[in-house]
């Protein structure tokens, strides 16, 4: 089933939209994405709600950066390292910590999203 508010060919990156470190990720892939890749969408809109449902994850809690591509929903370390591998010039390079066991960056990834608000701070 294809995800709703996306069109076959489009790439989404769903973002928290109240914590300071993902509104920076966000404002990084706006600078960084020449080719205009991917849209953004916070969790807390209509829209990131919406594919979060799709995804079966939940809508009150969110911890975890997400892409949706070709019908498929990467999260965790998995989404961040295919966002590089499409960025250009030397971001692309990240890519390749692919090659660390995925239980390995995950653990290293939720260290930081369980922690992200203490850490970075939140919006209102």
């Amino acid at each position: 089933m294809q995800p709703p508010f996306i069109q076959a060919d489009e790439r989404v990156v769903l973002f928290d939209g109240v914590c300071k470190l993902c509104n920076g990720w966000a404002k990084f892939l706006i600078r960084h994405d020449i080719e205009q890749r991917f849209r953004l969408a916070s969790v807390q809109s209509k829209e990131g709600q919406a594919l979060l449902e799709w995804g079966g994850l939940p809508l009150d809690h969110f911890d975890s950066m997400a892409l949706i591509e070709n019908g498929q929903m990467l999260l965790r370390s998995d989404a961040v390292l295919r966002i590089f591998a499409q960025l250009p010039g030397p971001w692309r390079y990240l890519k390749w910590l692919r090659l660390i066991p995925r239980p390995v960056r995950d653990w290293c990834y939720n260290r930081i999203a369980l922690n992200r608000y203490r850490l970075f701070g939140r919006y209102d």
